[in-house]
């Protein structure tokens, strides 16, 4: 679906499903990792993020902590809450000998988050959207990163609207209790902002938008 994200809560399970996540995982074996999360692997790599380590929020099979390791970071940390992702994920980095590297936790970051590491980066690829009230979320992600916060979200545009509106009809017609978000762009960036990082690279689809924020000195 062209404006699914990753899982929130107790959804997760319902709407990831082990068909659903292992499809996605030949797509990304076939094609690399979605344009959301080149551009967020890229930015980072633009503004001098890419070593260190990384907390990879709602990660789902990991693409970006891998994508991220390859780049020069030494470990990662991938919280999701769907069971199926986190399976998937960790098979994934064994095929690719990472797994020493990559620690998957299971869980909503908003209940986990006081058992969570700092991290260079903290790192946030379609995730955004799934939660009904953003600021939470990203006022206890900022507080994990020491250098920089990126962040992937849908573009707040008419026929984006319409595409997640038809999308949660859809779900609410077939059961399906997961719900997608178009927040405020301005609303996610003051929030970044106010716990001290600044916008320093903006990267576009006409579907999402990719930020990468950096400490500010």
């Amino acid at each position: 679906m062209p404006w699914s994200c990753c899982a929130f809560g107790d959804t997760a399970d319902q709407h990831f499903t082990a068909e659903k996540v292992t499809k996605e995982l030949r797509r990304y074996r076939r094609k690399g990792p979605r344009p959301t999360t080149r551009g967020l692997r890229d930015g980072l790599a633009a503004a001098g993020l890419s070593h260190g380590t990384v907390l990879d929020v709602g990660g789902g099979l990991g693409v970006l902590s891998l994508e991220l390791l390859d780049l020069g970071m030494a470990r990662a940390t991938v919280v999701d809450a769907s069971s199926a992702y986190l399976a998937a994920g960790s098979d994934e980095a064994a095929n690719r000998g990472r797994s020493r590297s990559v620690h998957f936790v299971h869980g909503d970051f908003l209940v986990l988050a006081g058992q969570l590491p700092l991290s260079t980066v903290v790192t946030l690829d379609r995730v955004v959207c799934c939660y009904p009230f953003y600021e939470p979320l990203l006022e206890q992600a900022v507080q994990h990163a020491e250098r920089g916060v990126a962040i992937s979200y849908p573009r707040d545009r008419w026929y984006v609207r319409f595409g997640v509106w038809l999308e949660n009809a859809l779900r609410r017609r077939r059961g399906n209790p997961f719900r997608t978000f178009v927040h405020s762009p301005s609303g996610i960036t003051q929030t970044v902002e106010r716990a001290g990082f600044k916008l320093a690279g903006r990267r576009q689809t006409p579907g999402w938008s990719a930020d990468i924020f950096v400490k500010a000195s």
